[in-house]
């Protein structure tokens, strides 16, 4: 998919779900064009380091052994430290204080990881929105739900379909129709621009009241940069969601698809029973691949013919996505 702006984006992304982050394990990734190594140390913290080690340049995503909170090279055994700086060469007595990998800061909460992007290296500078605290009237204990991962998460790889396309679904109302199958199409009843992040409430009309306001769901969604969006569902349904694009490259993205579903009443475990795994599969799952049916052919364009209905929310989104491509590629 060619589009009129970057894949080198500013913001939190999500790389993965933590159990895919064992301890004393190290785990080989590419992300915006680079490879990098991730490793969760002996204490449990996890770490995302540029992938090459400074020395001969071997990867250290692949056979890299944890010691300690170190990755240490799978070739001549350099250690490398969660600031990104050399702690160790074996046989000597010196480090080398000229070389250092660069660190991406990390964020881990609720089964999910995400990665901090600056295309010059610059710290966060907003924190990563807790996903089930983020909307507090509608706040339920994480115990309350079913663990997201991995019954409940889904992963598409290397997608050629930029963060910005995937978030763009959020104003567009009409489309649920024809891609989802929707007998009622929703409708977009607010949204605001807050610095980095652009909330909105969409509703699904109650078809048994003859009031047009009636709502039988409500959607409380909010964008935390182009990194994704986390839902939170009131009324027929009450489940949170996150659906997260990550670029691989110029040309990619992986897709990230996580729900976190109440548990039935007087269910104390974790993991969610054969039949409510299938109504999720069913009703939910199943339209992270409807819309890639779309995005894996669809051409990006610039100024379309909108209608009356979406002009105004979608056109707001696109104004706001532009802050994060201010830093040159």
């Amino acid at each position: 998919m060619k589009v009129p702006f970057t894949w080198k984006v500013t913001g939190w992304f999500m790389i993965g779900w933590s159990a895919e982050f064992p301890q004393g394990q190290s785990s080989p990734l590419h992300y915006f064009g680079e490879d990098l190594v991730a490793y969760r140390d002996d204490a449990g913290e996890l770490h995302v380091l540029t992938g090459h080690c400074r020395h001969l340049g071997a990867h250290l995503g692949h056979g890299g052994k944890v010691v300690g909170d170190c990755i240490e090279c799978p070739f001549h055994g350099w250690r490398w430290g969660p600031d990104g700086r050399n702690k160790n060469i074996p046989g000597e007595s010196r480090v080398n204080r000229g070389l250092k990998l660069r660190v991406y800061p990390v964020n881990e909460q609720n089964g999910c990881v995400f990665m901090w992007h600056h295309p010059e290296g610059e710290p966060p500078s907003w924190e990563m929105p807790d996903i089930l605290g983020l909307f507090p009237d509608l706040a339920r204990d994480p115990d309350s739900f079913y663990r997201p991962y991995p019954e409940f998460s889904r992963k598409a790889e290397r997608e050629p379909v930029h963060p910005q396309v995937v978030l763009e679904n959020g104003p567009d109302s009409a489309h649920f129709r024809y891609v989802h199958r929707a007998t009622v199409t929703p409708k977009m009843l607010e949204w605001t621009e807050e610095g980095h992040t652009w909330n909105f409430l969409t509703g699904w009309p109650d078809v048994r009241s003859e009031d047009p306001d009636a709502m039988a769901l409500r959607i409380h969604a909010q964008m935390f940069g182009l990194g994704g969006s986390i839902s939170a569902f009131e009324g027929s349904s009450n489940h949170r969601l996150i659906f997260a694009a990550t670029p691989v490259d110029d040309e990619s993205s992986d897709l990230f698809y996580s729900i976190w579903w109440p548990k039935l009443p007087g269910d104390d475990g974790d993991v969610p029973p054969p039949e409510v795994q299938a109504k999720v599969e069913r009703q939910f799952l199943i339209t992270v691949w409807d819309d890639l049916s779309i995005w894996r052919y669809q051409k990006y364009v610039e100024h379309p013919a909108l209608s009356p209905a979406d002009v105004k929310p979608y056109m707001s989104l696109r104004k706001w996505a532009q802050q994060f491509y201010d830093v040159p590629v």
